[in-house]
């Protein structure tokens, strides 16, 4: 009842543009950075914000942690059909070797050139940062 009432709230104050920012590599960073988006989400609503999840550095941990860990699993499946997008910095593939097909439910895409200097395009567009 409340993340109705909040989402019904948030109407006509425009559209929210977020980017969270995912750089750590250990599995309780990566479910409290998935939760963190979906409060977002249920105190505003879906419908009214754009989410963006950038993972740079041990960050991609959480989209290769999602293949055997069913809470980080169903956690990027749940924010995904919300419409959130997960990106991925490519420098940091090409360091660690790991191919986007290695991603959870990665595609090409998903893949920015550097997480650091995507983050901060979509900051430039507009897109609030966030660190959780």
């Amino acid at each position: 009842m409340l993340a109705a009432a909040s989402g019904a709230a948030w109407a006509g104050q425009g559209r929210s543009r977020v980017v969270y920012h995912v750089n750590r590599g250990d599995a309780e960073t990566h479910l409290n950075a998935l939760q963190r988006v979906q409060d977002h989400i249920d105190a505003v609503g879906a419908e009214n914000m754009e989410v963006r999840v950038v993972l740079h550095g041990s960050g991609l941990d959480l989209l290769l942690a999602a293949h055997d860990d069913a809470r980080i699993r169903d956690g990027v499946d749940s924010l995904k059909l919300q419409g959130v997008r997960f990106e991925v910095c490519g420098h940091t593939m090409a360091r660690r070797q790991i191919p986007v097909d290695a991603l959870y439910d990665a595609r090409d895409a998903d893949v920015a050139l550097s997480g650091v200097a995507r983050i901060l395009d979509l900051q430039r567009q507009g897109y609030t940062y966030v660190k959780p």
